[in-house]
C-alpha cells in the first residue's frame, strides 16, 4: 500500500530545498518566452476594451541565436577511449543528440536552468530532457547540483473530466556505507512516486505508479551501488542568481530585463495599432449617405436606396448645420521616424543588458564585412558566449559520466554484462563547440599552411583542419596528393615525346640484342 501524500505543489515535499518563489520567476520567463503575455486596454467611445498584444518575442529570438552560436549539428564529443568514443557516437546518433541539445539549450537559456537523464530502455541509452519547469534541486545553498527532483506530468480525460498524472523522480545519495572487502561507497537511490489531481493547479494525492500504463513497470524504489557520478546532469546558466542568492537554479536570460522587453513591446504595438487605426478618413455630411425611399411619389426598392458603398470605412457621415464644412480630410501621419527611433534606442539597450554585441538586433546597414570585421564588431557576443560554453562543457562532461556509468553496470543490461569497463577518473572528454562562426578561416587557413611549410603541423591535420574530413578521408586525400605529384618514370617520359623517335631507336637496339649495342 501507498502512504497516502498530497502536495499542493512539488516546492510542499520536505526534500526540496529550493524556495517556492524561484518557480514563480521561473513560470513569468516561460510566459515572455511563450509569447504568453497579458492583453492590452483601452478606453473607446463604448467604454474599456482589450486587444491582444502585438509583440516582438526578443527572448525567444535572443535564446535562439545564443543556442545556435553556442552548439549545432557540427559540434563534437570526443574522448580518449576508442571503445567508448564507438558506444558514445552510437547513442549520440540514436537520440539524435547534436541536434536537440541546440533545441533544448534554448529553452535552458530563456529559463535559466535545464537537465538531462540519461537511462536505459531496451538495452539501449535513451535521453530525457527536462526545462527550469521540471527540475528541483534537493539543496540550497550551492552551486553543485548532485541531487535533484524531476516532474513529468500527464494529462488524461476520465469520466469526461480532465485528470493530471505528476511523477517525481528523486536522484539521492544515501549515507557511507562499508562493504565486506572494505570498499567506502554511497548506494544511489532512485525513488518514484506519482501523484492524482483534478485540478491542473494542484499536484494531489499520491497513488501507485501503476494507476496509469505509462508508469506501470517503473520501479518505486531502485539503488545502485558503487556509483562515483551522478545519473543526469545538470544546467544553469553563467552569472550569479541576484534574484535568490541561495538557490543553485540559474537565472533566465532576460529574468533582469523584462523592464526593456515591455519597452519594446510597447513600441511594437503602439506602432501596429496606429498603422492599423491610421487608415484614411474623410468626413462628410450626413445626407450624402442618406437613403432616399422615395422617388417622384414611387417606392424605391431596399437594394437600391444607398447612394453610397455601405461597407466603405473612409467615409464617416457627420452632423453640421453647414455641410460644405464637413467635408474634411481627418487621416493622420504615421509617425514611422519616432517609432523606429524608439525602437532601435530600446534594442539596442536590450543588447548592452544582454551584453551582445551592438547590431545584434538592430538594423544598421554598412556593406559586406569581411571575416575579421565581424570577429572585431562581435566580440562581445564571444565573450558572452563563452561564459556560457563554460556551463554548457560542465553539462556534457556529467552526461558522458552518466551514461559511462550505465554503460558500466552489467545490471542494467538484460545479459548483465556491461557495455564498458574502463576508467572513469582517466577519463578525458573534449567537447569541439566548432568556433567557426567567430574565426576568421582564411586567416586560419594561411597560418596553418605557415605552420605546415615550417613543418610544426603535420599534412593530415592541416587536411582535417580546414576542410572538414575525417581522419581517413584526409589520409586517402594526401595519398592522391602524393601520387600525382609523384615523378614520371624515365622510360615513360621517353615514350611520350612526339613522333616516336627515341622509342623506335630504342625499340630497334632491343631487337639487335645487347651483343650488338656493344659493337
Amino acid at each position: 500500500m501507498v502512504q497516502q501524500k498530497s502536495l499542493s505543489s512539488i516546492t510542499d515535499d520536505p526534500r526540496i530545498k529550493v524556495p517556492a518563489e524561484e518557480y514563480d520567476r521561473i513560470r513569468k520567463a516561460k510566459r515572455y518566452y511563450q509569447d504568453n503575455l497579458p492583453e492590452v486596454e483601452y478606453w473607446t467611445t463604448k467604454g474599456k476594451q482589450k486587444r491582444p498584444l502585438n509583440s516582438l518575442n526578443v527572448l525567444k529570438s535572443a535564446s535562439q541565436a545564443l543556442a545556435s552560436l553556442m552548439f549545432n549539428e557540427r559540434c563534437s564529443i570526443k574522448v580518449n577511449d576508442s571503445k567508448l568514443q564507438n558506444l558514445l557516437d552510437d547513442i549520440f546518433k540514436d537520440n539524435n543528440y547534436y541536434l536537440d541539445q541546440e533545441t533544448h539549450l534554448e529553452t535552458w537559456i530563456a529559463l535559466g536552468s535545464g537537465a538531462i537523464r540519461p537511462y536505459v530502455e531496451n538495452d539501449k541509452i535513451k535521453l530525457s530532457w527536462a526545462n527550469a519547469t521540471e527540475i528541483y534541486p534537493l539543496k540550497a545553498n550551492t552551486t553543485k547540483v548532485d541531487q535533484i527532483a524531476i516532474s513529468r506530468r500527464l494529462q488524461k480525460v476520465e469520466n469526461n473530466n480532465a485528470v493530471y498524472y505528476t511523477l517525481l523522480e528523486f536522484h539521492q545519495w544515501g549515507d557511507w556505507t562499508t562493504d565486506e572487502q572494505g570498499r567506502k561507497y554511497r548506494p544511489y537511490i532512485i525513488t518514484n512516486e506519482l501523484y492524482r489531481s483534478g485540478d491542473p493547479n494542484t499536484i494531489g494525492e499520491q497513488v501507485p505508479l501503476d494507476y496509469v500504463d505509462e508508469y506501470a513497470g517503473l520501479s518505486s524504489t531502485t539503488t545502485i551501488n558503487y556509483l562515483e557520478k551522478p545519473l543526469f546532469a545538470f544546467y544553469r546558466n553563467a552569472g550569479a542568481n541576484n534574484k535568490n542568492l541561495v538557490s543553485p537554479l540559474g537565472i533566465g536570460l532576460c529574468d533582469n530585463w523584462f523592464k526593456t522587453v515591455d519597452d519594446i513591446n510597447m513600441v511594437h504595438d503602439g506602432f501596429e495599432w496606429e498603422v492599423k487605426t491610421g487608415y484614411r478618413r474623410v468626413s462628410i455630411p450626413r445626407s450624402w449617405v442618406r437613403r432616399q425611399q422615395n422617388m417622384n411619389g414611387h417606392q424605391i426598392p431596399e437594394d437600391q436606396q444607398y447612394f453610397w458603398d455601405p461597407d466603405d470605412a473612409v467615409f464617416v457621415p457627420v452632423n453640421s448645420k453647414d455641410d460644405t464644412s464637413s467635408f474634411k480630410d481627418l487621416s493622420i501621419n504615421i509617425r514611422n521616424e519616432q517609432y523606429e527611433g524608439a525602437m532601435d534606442f530600446f534594442l539596442r539597450e536590450l543588447e548592452n543588458d544582454l551584453r551582445l554585441s551592438p547590431g545584434t538586433f538592430t538594423v544598421t546597414p554598412s556593406g559586406v564585412q569581411t571575416a575579421t570585421e565581424v570577429v572585431t564588431n562581435n566580440s562581445k557576443t564571444y565573450q558572452t558566449r563563452s561564459s556560457y560554453l563554460t556551463m554548457l562543457e560542465k553539462t556534457i562532461d556529467q552526461l558522458v559520466y552518466a551514461i559511462a556509468e550505465l554503460l558500466q553496470n552489467g545490471d542494467l543490461w538484460s545479459d548483465g554484462k556491461a557495455r564498458w569497463n574502463g576508467d572513469l577518473d582517466n577519463l578525458v572528454i573534449t567537447p569541439d563547440f566548432n568556433d567557426g562562426v567567430f574565426v576568421d578561416q582564411e586567416a586560419q587557413r594561411s597560418a596553418d599552411l605557415q605552420a605546415v611549410q615550417a613543418s610544426v603541423m603535420p599534412k593530415i591535420q592541416f587536411i582535417m583542419r580546414n576542410y572538414d574530413l575525417s581522419e581517413e578521408e584526409a589520409r586517402k586525400w594526401l595519398q592522391q596528393i602524393q601520387d600525382e605529384q609523384s615523378p614520371t618514370p624515365p622510360d615513360q617520359e621517353m615514350d611520350m615525346l612526339p613522333g616516336g623517335e627515341v622509342n623506335n631507336e630504342r625499340q630497334g637496339q632491343d631487337k639487335q640484342g645487347p651483343d650488338a649495342a656493344e659493337s
